[in-house]
């Protein structure tokens, strides 16, 4: 029985899809602040298909993002950018729990100008400011942080962070040369145009950079949110996020 409603449910979402113009719907995409490009564009990509369903996007720190959705702020698919933020909203029975998927991967690196002599996590003690994102909401700050502790260097630099709201900020604070440099991922050192990476962080100091994707509990009543999630896992959807750097299954 579970496996013939599991292909009646893939049956319809591709009805769905091939009939996507006869959709009329307004979607809510709560998403962390790293996809923004990436996601932008698939839902872009998907907009064309499915005309009639408006795609309204809300970019910011996975942490802060959740607490949105907690206080009730409308949101159908939820774009974490590590699996806490995504297993406190199951936990609070916000999300769909059968529908999470781990959409892609990233790594951390460090950023700042191109003259630094900054090569490895030990260098960045001699820096001044450097840019993290706020451990208590943003992933990345929270891989950051847990990588300096496990490298030892916490006591030296905790003067020396200054926090940022997303990862995007830590980003443009390092671009502007307001920081000597910054904790963002891979995908983001892409877009920079003042400085460049210095080093990545090794893996073997913290979590693997892992971005789950889910329907919320409200997302998952509606048909036209199922359609867009099927989507994001297509290869048309997948190529997108590999061209944006990050690592797909």
């Amino acid at each position: 029985m579970k496996r013939f409603a599991a292909i009646l449910f893939s049956s319809v979402i591709c009805c769905m899809l091939s009939v996507g113009p006869g959709l009329a719907a307004d979607l809510n995409l709560s998403v962390a602040a790293s996809l923004r490009d990436a996601v932008t564009r698939i839902a872009d990509d998907f907009a064309k298909k499915s005309p009639g369903i408006k795609l309204q996007k809300n970019f910011g720190a996975s942490g802060a993002l959740a607490k949105q959705i907690e206080n009730g702020a409308p949101c159908d698919i939820y774009f974490s950018a590590n699996t806490e933020w995504a297993d406190y909203l199951k936990e609070k029975k916000l999300l769909d729990a059968g529908s999470i998927i781990t959409l892609a991967f990233n790594e951390l690196v460090f950023v700042g100008r191109p003259e630094s002599r900054v090569k490895g996590l030990q260098d960045v003690v001699k820096l001044e400011k450097i840019a993290i994102g706020s451990p208590k909401s943003v992933p990345a700050g929270e891989y950051a942080m847990a990588a300096l502790q496990k490298a030892g260097l916490v006591a030296q630099l905790e003067k020396k962070l200054v926090m940022a709201k997303d990862v995007r900020e830590c980003l443009m604070y390092a671009d502007r040369g307001e920081v000597s440099g910054a904790f963002v991922y891979k995908t983001d050192a892409l877009m920079a145009q003042n400085v460049k990476v210095l080093f990545t962080v090794p893996q073997g100091l913290y979590p693997r950079v892992t971005y789950p994707a889910a329907l919320t509990v409200s997302g998952g009543a509606k048909p036209e949110a199922a359609a867009f999630f099927t989507y994001l896992q297509s290869a048309q959807a997948k190529k997108v996020l590999a061209n944006y750097g990050f690592a797909v299954k």
